[in-house]
Formats: structure tokens, sequence, C-alpha cells
């Protein structure tokens, strides 16, 4: 049987190449575990719903020129009447803003008027009778807005609105494990109660950002037509229209109305667009952080071939004569798999503390999420294996050495 005591004994006389083969396998384990965890947050962003039908949706940035706001609101009445009325248009509506844009209005959320702190944050959205129908949206409670309650408003002097439709998230933040509807709430500075009229399943902010993960699903749409010079147009599609309408859309416009600028990339975007914009940041760091991890492990799995293949070709002598005391090729191949086992075990407990310790300086640094331990333990798994993998094949030249290695001189 192996005996531990030997391979100790045998490590003391490598000791460089064994502390740095352990802190390659230590150092390779805190950064993949932290680079997967990022990884793994990057792709569930990717992944996340905005609750609309985002297929056959296109959207439009709108601009006025030479117009007072003031004098904006038949100018988007007359725009948004002229796209449903495009051949192949399901619906349409004029905006602030919608989820993944990348720029909107948030405020705070309180049930009481007079409490200092908000107990929720969200985004606005601004719209009319047909919003929910335009962008999809799931209404599981409650009703939609009518014509008559939506105002058209000066931005600047927006008055509360009476009824509003708020997502789910918002409305168990409001009310934990109560019925939100019909419940009254306040809207940042605003002393007049708006009372929830309606709840869609979900309903994404604008902003795709670390920072909004923690209201990334409270919205509340509001019945309001703001009079600005800036509006955006979200146009749903009937099925297979929406290429022939993204063509027609802007000559629909100016034909409206010569007095706008539409422009840029962000001009006229189909929602399948406005997502891969939206996440092109997350997406390169996912694909960063996974070429990280590959280098790593390949540099980390080369480091432990190479250090075997090395101390195999200094102990071909001791190996011939263990062989030639009746040592089997099992044995010898156990004997590196072994001791290759025993400093991966020093190199995992030496990067599992550095990959907490790296994890709870990134939280502190950059308000990332705490490492769950799953990785952690997933990481030592794959480097113990790494590490199997990569001596097995020096390991297997070592058993074939022969017997006569020990009647040769050094």
């Amino acid at each position: 049987m192996l005996q531990i005591k030997p391979i100790l004994v045998a490590l003391k006389r490598h000791k460089a190449g064994t502390i740095l083969i352990a802190l390659q396998i230590a150092l390779t384990l805190a950064i993949v575990c932290n680079a997967l965890f990022i990884i793994q947050q990057r792709v569930n962003r990717l992944q996340r719903p905005t609750g609309m039908v985002e297929t056959d949706l296109l959207t439009v940035q709108n601009r006025f020129v030479g117009v007072n706001d003031l004098d904006t609101a038949p100018l988007i009445r007359s725009d948004v009447l002229a796209l449903r009325q495009i051949p192949g248009v399901e619906d349409a509506y004029a905006t602030n803003s919608y989820p993944l844009r990348g720029g909107g209005w948030s405020t705070g959320a309180k049930v009481d008027p007079n409490a200092k702190k908000s107990m929720a944050h969200t985004t606005q959205y601004f719209g009319d009778e047909h919003a929910l129908a335009t962008m999809g949206l799931k209404l599981i409670a409650g009703r939609n807005f009518n014509a008559s309650e939506v105002v058209v408003a000066d931005q600047r002097a927006i008055p509360p609105s009476p009824g509003v439709i708020v997502s789910k998230a918002l409305a168990d933040k409001l009310f934990p494990g109560q019925q939100a509807l019909g419940k009254p709430f306040y809207l940042g500075d605003n002393t007049a109660p708006s009372a929830i009229i309606g709840i869609v399943e979900r309903l994404q902010v604008p902003w795709s950002g670390t920072w909004s993960d923690n209201f990334n699903d409270n919205a509340v749409l509001l019945p309001v037509q703001l009079k600005s010079n800036f509006t955006v147009y979200l146009v749903r599609a009937k099925p297979g229209e929406l290429a022939a309408i993204t063509r027609s859309v802007k000559d629909t416009l100016f034909k409206n109305n010569h007095m706008r600028v539409i422009n840029g990339e962000r001009g006229i975007r189909t929602f399948d667009v406005v997502r891969d914009q939206a996440y092109k940041s997350d997406r390169g760091m996912a694909i960063l952080m996974g070429v990280v991890c590959l280098m790593l492990l390949a540099i980390t799995a080369a480091g432990i071939v190479g250090l075997t293949s090395f101390w195999v070709g200094q102990r071909r002598k001791q190996i011939g004569v263990r062989r030639a005391l009746g040592a089997t090729k099992r044995d010898i191949l156990s004997y590196f798999m072994t001791e290759n086992l025993m400093i991966g075990l020093v190199g995992v407990v030496v990067g599992a503390g550095l990959a907490i310790g790296m994890n709870l300086w990134l939280v502190s640094q950059f308000e990332m999420a705490r490492l769950s331990l799953f990785y952690v333990f997933g990481g030592i798994v794959l480097l113990l294996l790494l590490g199997q993998g990569a001596v097995l094949a020096p390991a297997m030249r070592a058993s074939r050495v022969s017997p006569v290695e020990a009647t040769r001189s050094a």
C-alpha cells in the first residue's frame, strides 16, 4: 500500500516547485470562482424578461424642431394616429421611455405620505389606453386605462394621477402579503395619492446596469401624455410585418410633419436591436471572463504537466529501483497521482480563502453580490479534477519506466 510519508519527504526536497504549483492552483481557483460567478450574473441579466411581447416591436425616438414644448401635444397625437394607420401596424402609442432604452424617469414610492424614506424605487412610464396592447403586457389584476383618464401635461408640472397601473414587483413591495389592487400610494413628493387600478405581471425598468438591479421590475404606468419636444413612439407590428413597417415608419412621420429629427443608431430600432445594444457590455464581459477562465485553467494544467514531467525525468533511477524491488506500474501511477492530489489539496484550500476574500473586496468596491459557496465548491472539484487529468500523462510515462533503469549510472 502506498505510504504518504515518502511523498511528503519527496515534496520537501522540491519545495520551490511544490509551492509554485500550489500557489498557481490557489490563484486560479480564486480568479475562476469569481469569474464564473460574474459570468453567471451577466448571463442571468441577458435573459431577464422585460414583460413585453418583444417580437414585432419597433421603437422610434423623435425630436421636434422649432416647436415649443407646450405646443407638441397635437403633433404627438397626430403622429400616433398616422402610425396606427400604417398597413400591418397592430397598435402604437407615445411615451417617455420603455424597457432597456437606457434612459427614463425614476422616483420613490411610499404608502405613508409623511414617511421620510421611500419603500421602493420605481421607474415611471407615461402612456395611454393603448400602452398595454402595444407592449403586450399581461394584466393580472384590475383594468386598463380609459381614454377619458389620459391627461396632457407639461413635463415640468405633472399632476398626480388618480389611477395608475403598476408591476407586480412594485405592488408586492408596497403591500407585501396583501391585495394591492385599489389601494393608494404616493409617488415622489406627491401629496395626493394614486390608486392602483391595474397590475401587470412584469415590466422592466429602462436601465440594464447593476445599479438598477434592486428595482429592476418596479414600474408604474401613468395615464399622461407629456408635452415635450422629445418623445418616443412604440409601434407593434402584426406578425410578419415588422420589416415593412420599419422601412415605412420614417417616411410616414416626415410626411405627417417635416419639423423633426429622427436619426442616429437609436432613431428607429426593432426591440431585438434594443436588447442587443442594452446588454452589449454584459455579453462582452461574460465572453472575456470565459476566455480568462479557459486561459488560466490551460496554464495551470500545463504547469502541472511540466513540473511532473520534470520530476519524472529526475527520478527515473529511483523509479527503476522501486520497480526492481517489486513496485507495479499501478503503484508508480498511484504515487504520482497522490502526490499531485496532495499539492492540489493545499492549493484549493488556500484558493478557497483567496476566492472569498477577493469577492468581499469586489463587494465593497463595486457593489457586487456575495459569492455563493456553490462556486467555491464547484471550483475546488474542477481544479482537483483538472490536476489529476493533467498529471495522468506524465504519471503513466513514469509507470512505464523499466526496472533496468536502476542499473544505469546517474
